[in-house]
């Protein structure tokens, strides 16, 4: 049975007013987003500050994506600043471990980020202390980034050996590829352009969803 698939809107931007406009926009069609962080060396853009998150102090429920080296260094700014999850890429650190176990001192859930090159394989000693996988179908950093279908058959794999860790995609999903995301028994897609580019938000994502899950 294939599960029902969640779209998570992915808020990305370097400026903090254009966060709060987001905010705003999602709060009337989810009660959950992601918010990406980008420090311009883990991936060459840069997005709002983790300090500037933290003053912020966003009025949604979300989790943060930490597209960032040394994400250990991030993860109090962003506890502070209400998040309930931290995902931080595999390829961000040497030390998983350490940065698993201070988002467990700071209460934090926490996931996992893949890069499209970077084999489920490497998660098979880290699966069972993380809450979430999330595959990344678009070498990370920027909106619009061109969508890796390859990386799908990665999610079926990795679904058939862990059936009860949380999957999710996240890049380049749009409507013509949203079913395909979906049949791979992924939890959740997070995405970013395709709702908040188009002219109606909420339109785009009920529309994603309908479509996915149709």
């Amino acid at each position: 049975m294939i599960n029902k698939l969640k779209i998570v809107p992915a808020l990305l931007t370097d400026n903090c007013d254009t966060l709060v406009s987001m905010i705003a926009q999602a709060k009337s069609f989810v009660d959950w987003v992601q918010i990406d962080l980008m420090d311009g060396r883990f991936v060459p853009s840069h997005s709002i500050t983790p300090e500037e998150l933290e003053a912020l102090q966003p009025e949604i429920n979300w989790e943060a994506h930490l597209m960032a080296e040394k994400p250990e260094r991030i993860l109090s700014h962003i506890k502070n600043a209400g998040a309930r999850r931290a995902i931080f890429h595999y390829e961000a650190t040497s030390n998983h471990e350490y940065v698993i176990d201070k988002a467990r001192d700071l209460q934090l859930e926490i996931g996992i980020a893949l890069n499209p090159s970077t084999p489920a394989a490497a998660l098979r000693n880290l699966a069972s202390s993380i809450d979430c996988v999330l595959f990344m179908t678009v070498n990370p950093g920027f909106y619009g980034a061109k969508f890796i279908p390859e990386v799908l058959d990665k999610v079926q794999s990795f679904r058939r050996e862990y059936s009860s860790i949380d999957i999710g995609i996240d890049g380049g999903i749009k409507k013509d590829n949203i079913r395909k995301i979906s049949a791979t028994g992924a939890d959740s897609a997070c995405v970013g352009s395709a709702i908040f580019l188009s002219g109606n938000p909420a339109d785009s994502y009920h529309n994603l969803l309908k479509i996915a899950n149709s």
